[in-house]
Protein backbone atom coordinates (compact mmCIF):
# COMPACT_ATOMS: atom_id res chain seq x y z
CA UNK A 1 0.00 0.00 0.00
CA UNK A 2 1.51 3.29 -1.31
CA UNK A 3 0.66 7.29 -1.12
CA UNK A 4 -0.61 7.64 -4.72
CA UNK A 5 0.15 11.40 -5.09
CA UNK A 6 1.04 14.58 -3.56
CA UNK A 7 3.77 15.65 -1.00
CA UNK A 8 3.75 11.93 -0.18
CA UNK A 9 3.67 10.29 -3.57
CA UNK A 10 4.55 7.01 -3.01
CA UNK A 11 5.58 6.58 0.32
CA UNK A 12 5.19 2.89 1.41
CA UNK A 13 2.47 2.59 4.22
CA UNK A 14 2.94 0.20 6.72
CA UNK A 15 -0.34 -1.85 7.69
CA UNK A 16 -2.16 -3.82 10.00
CA UNK A 17 -2.00 -8.06 10.23
CA UNK A 18 -4.89 -10.27 11.03
CA UNK A 19 -8.12 -11.60 9.31
CA UNK A 20 -10.30 -8.56 10.67
CA UNK A 21 -8.19 -5.87 8.48
CA UNK A 22 -9.65 -5.10 4.84
CA UNK A 23 -7.48 -1.77 3.45
CA UNK A 24 -8.93 0.61 1.05
CA UNK A 25 -7.21 -0.59 -2.22
CA UNK A 26 -6.39 1.36 -4.18
CA UNK A 27 -8.06 1.14 -7.32
CA UNK A 28 -10.60 2.51 -4.56
CA UNK A 29 -9.01 4.88 -3.10
CA UNK A 30 -7.89 6.63 -6.06
CA UNK A 31 -11.86 6.23 -7.80
CA UNK A 32 -12.52 8.47 -3.95
CA UNK A 33 -10.05 10.78 -4.22
CA UNK A 34 -10.38 11.25 -8.20
CA UNK A 35 -14.64 12.26 -6.99
CA UNK A 36 -13.02 14.94 -4.40
CA UNK A 37 -9.84 16.27 -6.42
CA UNK A 38 -10.99 19.84 -6.05
CA UNK A 39 -12.34 19.65 -2.67
CA UNK A 40 -8.98 19.28 -0.34
CA UNK A 41 -7.02 22.20 -0.72
CA UNK A 42 -7.23 23.44 2.85
CA UNK A 43 -10.26 21.52 4.35
CA UNK A 44 -10.30 19.40 7.66
CA UNK A 45 -10.50 15.84 6.54
CA UNK A 46 -11.69 13.47 9.16
CA UNK A 47 -10.85 9.72 8.91
CA UNK A 48 -13.51 7.38 11.45
CA UNK A 49 -12.45 3.87 11.86
CA UNK A 50 -8.90 4.61 10.53
CA UNK A 51 -7.10 1.61 10.30
CA UNK A 52 -3.54 2.45 9.38
CA UNK A 53 -4.16 5.68 8.42
CA UNK A 54 -4.16 5.24 4.76
CA UNK A 55 -7.49 7.74 3.25
CA UNK A 56 -6.61 10.84 6.56
CA UNK A 57 -2.73 10.46 4.91
CA UNK A 58 -4.00 10.78 1.12
CA UNK A 59 -5.83 13.89 2.01
CA UNK A 60 -3.13 15.16 3.59
CA UNK A 61 -0.69 14.52 0.98
CA UNK A 62 -3.12 15.89 -1.86
CA UNK A 63 -3.71 19.01 0.42
CA UNK A 64 -6.07 19.13 3.01
CA UNK A 65 -4.87 21.43 5.85
CA UNK A 66 -5.17 18.86 8.96
CA UNK A 67 -6.66 15.35 9.18
CA UNK A 68 -7.74 13.92 12.66
CA UNK A 69 -7.71 9.88 12.82
CA UNK A 70 -9.79 8.00 15.12
CA UNK A 71 -9.51 4.50 15.86
CA UNK A 72 -10.23 1.77 18.86
CA UNK A 73 -7.91 -0.22 18.33
CA UNK A 74 -4.28 0.67 20.05
CA UNK A 75 -2.14 -1.02 17.57
CA UNK A 76 -3.61 0.30 14.45
CA UNK A 77 -2.95 3.84 16.40
CA UNK A 78 0.75 3.18 16.67
CA UNK A 79 0.67 2.34 12.63
CA UNK A 80 -0.91 5.69 12.49
CA UNK A 81 1.75 7.25 14.00
CA UNK A 82 5.04 5.49 11.90
CA UNK A 83 2.25 6.44 8.64
CA UNK A 84 2.32 9.53 9.93
CA UNK A 85 6.17 9.63 10.63
CA UNK A 86 7.12 7.90 7.29
CA UNK A 87 5.08 10.63 5.02
CA UNK A 88 6.26 13.44 6.85
CA UNK A 89 2.93 14.60 8.31
CA UNK A 90 2.39 14.33 11.61
CA UNK A 91 2.45 18.02 12.10
CA UNK A 92 -0.75 17.51 10.31
CA UNK A 93 -2.29 14.93 12.18
CA UNK A 94 -4.31 14.46 14.78
CA UNK A 95 -4.68 10.67 16.61
CA UNK A 96 -7.35 9.67 19.02
CA UNK A 97 -7.69 5.89 20.32
CA UNK A 98 -11.55 6.27 20.81
CA UNK A 99 -14.67 4.27 19.66
CA UNK A 100 -15.75 5.51 16.53
CA UNK A 101 -19.21 6.10 17.77
CA UNK A 102 -18.60 7.74 21.23
CA UNK A 103 -16.28 10.68 18.89
CA UNK A 104 -18.91 11.00 16.61
CA UNK A 105 -21.31 11.77 19.58
CA UNK A 106 -19.18 14.23 21.28
CA UNK A 107 -17.41 15.67 18.06
CA UNK A 108 -17.34 19.69 18.69
CA UNK A 109 -15.56 20.45 15.73
CA UNK A 110 -17.31 20.39 11.90
CA UNK A 111 -15.36 18.46 10.03
CA UNK A 112 -15.26 19.46 5.61
CA UNK A 113 -14.73 15.43 4.49
CA UNK A 114 -15.76 12.78 6.79
CA UNK A 115 -14.62 8.96 5.61
CA UNK A 116 -16.25 6.45 7.02
CA UNK A 117 -15.50 2.70 6.52
CA UNK A 118 -16.57 0.77 9.56
CA UNK A 119 -16.54 -3.25 9.85
CA UNK A 120 -19.15 -4.33 7.40
CA UNK A 121 -22.79 -5.20 8.10
CA UNK A 122 -22.52 -4.77 11.36
CA UNK A 123 -25.44 -1.89 11.68
CA UNK A 124 -22.76 0.74 12.41
CA UNK A 125 -22.97 2.86 8.91
CA UNK A 126 -26.60 3.25 9.73
CA UNK A 127 -25.93 3.94 13.34
CA UNK A 128 -23.26 6.87 12.89
CA UNK A 129 -24.16 8.73 9.37
CA UNK A 130 -27.29 10.83 11.15
CA UNK A 131 -25.20 11.43 14.02
CA UNK A 132 -22.28 12.37 11.66
CA UNK A 133 -24.52 14.33 9.16
CA UNK A 134 -25.47 16.53 12.15
CA UNK A 135 -21.87 17.84 12.68
CA UNK A 136 -20.46 18.35 9.07
CA UNK A 137 -20.28 21.76 7.52
CA UNK A 138 -22.56 22.98 5.14
CA UNK A 139 -20.13 22.59 2.38
CA UNK A 140 -18.95 19.18 3.73
CA UNK A 141 -18.62 15.78 1.94
CA UNK A 142 -19.20 12.38 3.82
CA UNK A 143 -17.86 9.64 1.42
CA UNK A 144 -18.87 5.77 2.91
CA UNK A 145 -17.40 2.81 2.39
CA UNK A 146 -18.96 -0.62 2.71
CA UNK A 147 -20.12 -4.31 1.65
CA UNK A 148 -22.04 -4.24 -1.50
CA UNK A 149 -25.16 -5.54 0.23
CA UNK A 150 -24.63 -3.03 3.31
CA UNK A 151 -27.99 -0.90 3.60
CA UNK A 152 -27.77 2.82 3.48
CA UNK A 153 -30.53 5.76 3.36
CA UNK A 154 -30.95 8.03 0.43
CA UNK A 155 -30.95 10.91 3.44
CA UNK A 156 -29.31 11.57 6.48
CA UNK A 157 -30.15 14.54 8.26
CA UNK A 158 -29.78 17.03 5.44
CA UNK A 159 -27.14 15.18 3.36
CA UNK A 160 -28.20 13.26 0.55
CA UNK A 161 -26.63 10.54 -1.85
CA UNK A 162 -25.06 12.28 -4.25
CA UNK A 163 -23.73 9.50 -5.91
CA UNK A 164 -22.80 6.13 -5.84
CA UNK A 165 -20.12 3.46 -7.51
CA UNK A 166 -19.36 -0.32 -7.15
CA UNK A 167 -15.75 -1.74 -6.82
CA UNK A 168 -16.52 -5.45 -6.71
CA UNK A 169 -18.02 -5.97 -3.61
CA UNK A 170 -17.44 -2.52 -2.57
CA UNK A 171 -20.10 0.31 -2.50
CA UNK A 172 -18.64 3.91 -2.32
CA UNK A 173 -21.48 6.66 -1.42
CA UNK A 174 -20.55 10.11 -1.35
CA UNK A 175 -23.34 12.57 0.68
CA UNK A 176 -23.72 16.01 -0.06
CA UNK A 177 -25.77 18.81 1.96
CA UNK A 178 -29.23 18.80 0.18
CA UNK A 179 -28.45 22.63 -0.91
CA UNK A 180 -25.11 21.93 -2.55
CA UNK A 181 -26.34 19.20 -4.64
Amino acid sequence: MRVITGKARGRILETLKGDDVRPTTDKVKEAIFSSIQFELEGRHFLDLFSGCGQMGIEALSRGCSTATFIDRSKAAIKVIERNLSVTNLKQFARVYNADSLSFAKTMGEEYDIVFLDPPYNKGILQEIMPIVAQRMKKTGVIICESALNDEILQKYYKFTLDRQRTYGKIKVSIYRHEDYI
